[in-house]
């Protein structure tokens, strides 16, 4: 690839009409693990490379089960990104966290069961660690973006993330917000750790758009809950999204980018070729 993208959104396709971006276009990218969700719109913003991927297809006719995590990462991979902000919604699990909120989470629960978590297998094995699966660097950056852009932020969190797509039931909102959870959501992983093996920053700007099905004085969440708050926030997100390409640093003060540099255990010498070959792009400043 000829272009290099320094931040990446996967969020909704909404968010590709945002004023400012300038020369737009559109990236077609076939992985060794599939097609994208979408093809990666790439524009210039505030003097930055940005890409744009809907998690969930045009007109959102992927599940969260469905979506090609491996894919976007690599594909986004493949185009230099080198930091992601994931725009989600989400439900809160305590009262602090209204609708409307933004949430800035520094911790993940994985309670998915249906999905391949990690680039490594068929022959070449990584334990990448992910004690903290957010970036805390460009959590930072992107909290103060969201606060500039007027709105309001909770930094920290667990994140739970469920199946999907059905919603909660009260038996299991109120189990995981006896586990300490703050906020759930369907799409957090696997997505934060494939970002973690591809050696990418990430952090999640999640938008409360209900109180899932715990709150007893507030209506269980339903689809048109969570489409009404996310339509209210778009303009915040994008705005939030402008600020932090004008704002992003130069340099990552982080250790993202040499997140497999003690992870890879297997020794190159009997690392299958057909493997090697495709994760060349993850792991050949290694081998």
């Amino acid at each position: 690839m000829t272009e290099h993208v320094t931040l990446a959104i996967i969020g909704g396709s909404g968010l590709y009409e945002m004023p400012g971006l300038q020369d737009p276009r559109e990236y077609n990218i076939n992985t060794p693990f599939g097609k994208t969700s979408a093809p990666i719109v790439v524009g210039t913003l505030e003097g930055e490379q940005v890409g744009f991927l809907a998690r969930h297809g045009i007109g959102h006719h992927i599940t969260p089960s469905e979506v090609p995590y491996r894919a976007n990462i690599y594909a986004l991979k493949s185009l230099g990104v080198e930091r992601i902000i994931s725009i989600s919604a989400c439900g809160s699990l305590q009262e602090p966290f209204a609708p409307g909120h933004i949430v800035i989470p520094d911790q993940v629960y994985d309670n998915t069961h249906k999905r391949a978590r990690s680039f490594f297998e068929e022959g070449l094995v990584a334990h990448v660690s992910v004690a903290d699966p957010f970036c805390r660097d460009l959590s930072d950056q992107l909290e103060s973006a969201v606060r500039l852009a007027g709105g309001i932020a909770h930094r920290g969190g667990s994140l739970i993330t469920i199946e999907g797509p059905r919603f909660s039931t009260k038996a299991e909102s109120k189990t995981y917000r006896s586990w300490g959870m703050s906020i759930i959501g369907m799409t957090a992983s696997p997505e934060v750790f494939l970002a973690r093996e591809a050696e990418i920053c990430y952090a999640t700007m999640a938008h409360v758009t209900d109180y899932d099905v715990w709150h007893v004085s507030e209506a269980p969440v339903t689809v048109e809950m969570v489409i009404q708050t996310l339509n209210k926030n778009t303009l915040l997100a994008q705005e939030a999204v402008k600020i932090l390409a004008r704002d992003l640093k130069r340099e990552r003060d982080c250790e993202c980018e040499d997140a497999l540099a003690a992870a890879l255990i297997t020794h190159k010498d009997i690392i299958p070729p057909g493997t090697l070959t495709k994760l060349e792009l993850l792991v050949n400043k290694y081998l």
